[in-house]
């Protein structure tokens, strides 16, 4: 681990409560922080206001699903999550920051628009293709998918094939939505050699 990650690290917990830290993960040179649900929004102000973190960017926000993760191997202590990255032009560091929607039913974590406006399309991105609501963000509507999308493609319990279909219908002379008629299938690649592949000759 490097100096700077360690300074990062001594200045977030002086700066943070305990009790707002769930634990801070050092990965493949950079730091992780997991801050809990409830000190969400006060912690991520701290980290943009505090002058031994000043981080003034925020660079991406995005869902997460952990349904399945690592084959069960490492269990996460809920489903969906809100993973943020942080850049501080002033100490020339970044942070990545973990925040559990507590309720994995309908997953919600407090909206962070107020103190990086860049957020907004990244919530509600996360919001579509996640289905986790963001608490206080000031306009959170579907941004990829169209108005009559049935579900959250990025979930792990979405089928490939959706939901619902959209067709032109001549009769009535306007698009209309229906359930999915494509039957769900498995292929299996077939692959066919010639009876002498791996053979001297081939490249």
């Amino acid at each position: 681990m490097s100096a700077k990650l360690d300074r990062l690290e001594s200045a977030l917990r002086a700066a943070l409560p305990q009790e707002a830290i769930g634990e801070i993960l050092h990965h493949n040179g950079e730091l992780t922080v997991v801050i809990d649900a409830k000190h969400y929004v006060s912690a991520m102000r701290t980290l943009r206001d505090e002058a031994t973190l000043r981080f003034e960017q925020l660079v991406d926000l995005s869902g997460i699903d952990y349904s399945g993760y690592a084959n069960g191997a490492e269990k996460k202590p809920q489903r969906y999550a809100a993973v943020v990255h942080l850049l501080s032009l002033a100490h020339n560091w970044r942070l990545r920051v973990r925040v559990y929607a507590p309720e994995d039913n309908f997953p919600v974590v407090p909206s962070v628009v107020d103190i990086w406006p860049s957020a907004n399309w990244f919530e509600r991105e996360a919001f579509d293709m996640f289905g986790i609501a963001f608490d206080g963000h000031p306009d959170l509507r579907r941004l990829l998918t169209d108005y009559g999308f049935v579900g959250h493609p990025l979930r792990k319990d979405f089928p490939v094939s959706g939901y619902m279909e959209m067709r032109y219908d001549e009769e009535m002379g306007r698009v209309c939505y229906q359930p999915v008629t494509i039957e769900p299938r498995e292929n299996s690649p077939r692959i066919v050699r010639e009876a002498t592949y791996g053979e001297g000759g081939h490249v």
